[in-house]
């Protein structure tokens, strides 16, 4: 298959270990990598930064339409400003599934990515890339975990960046956005008939990085 008419779209729920693996396929195929989860965590550090009223519609739809977002080499900028640091905090951990859910930002976020993709060889990540971003892509995964191990990788996480959350907590907020996640009314997260399932529950990121590479080479 010739390079340039690849696009993979690679699903999962929280934790799944989708940015990770998603970056070192990146590398290794010289693909532009797309992050959407960041970019729904941009938009909602945003929000919660300039106390945007998310009942007022007309106000919201000028506030998304105001906003600019970006990927540079892998780094977030939201309105030219570096950000990418400031995403995985416990704050916007709770918040983002709320606000991914919301019509109107997903719309606007949908329509960014699409724009990102149309124009680079790219591997998105996300909860509706194979069934709605790119329901065409060339290769399409569904990547999932236990909850146990996502909400210890997620643990993990948060500790190496300085934040104490009790390990339970953190289960608990999974499984409460995997709930509003599958459930949401607009593009919820689900499996593309033709996304290869890949469980990487006790599997190391180079042996689920290699599994993919197999399916895509």
């Amino acid at each position: 298959m010739s390079l340039n008419k690849i696009s993979i779209a690679i699903d999962g729920p929280a934790g799944a270990g989708k940015s990770t693996i998603a970056k070192l396929i990146a590398r290794t195929m010289n693909l532009t990598y797309i992050d959407t989860g960041a970019m729904y965590r941009a938009i909602t550090f945003k929000i919660l930064r300039d106390r945007i009223d998310l009942s007022n519609e007309i106000k919201l739809l000028d506030f998304l339409n105001q906003t600019k977002i970006d990927i540079v080499n892998g780094e977030i900028l939201l309105d030219d400003l570096l950000i990418t640091e400031k995403l995985r905090t416990p704050e916007i951990n709770h918040y983002v599934s709320n606000i991914a859910q919301i019509p109107i930002v997903r719309k606007k976020m949908v329509e960014l990515q699409r724009r990102i993709a149309a124009n680079h060889n790219v591997i998105m990540d996300g909860r509706d890339i194979g069934t709605t971003v790119l329901p065409n892509a060339t290769h399409k995964f569904f990547i999932t975990a236990s909850i146990e191990e996502r909400a210890q990788r997620r643990y993990n996480e948060l500790c190496i960046k300085g934040f104490h959350q009790d390990l339970q907590e953190v289960q608990a907020e999974i499984e409460q956005r995997d709930k509003i996640d599958t459930e949401r009314t607009i593009s919820p997260l689900k499996k593309h008939e033709n996304a290869i399932l890949i469980d990487t529950t006790g599997m190391t990121i180079e042996e689920v990085t290699d599994k993919i590479l197999s399916y895509i080479k």
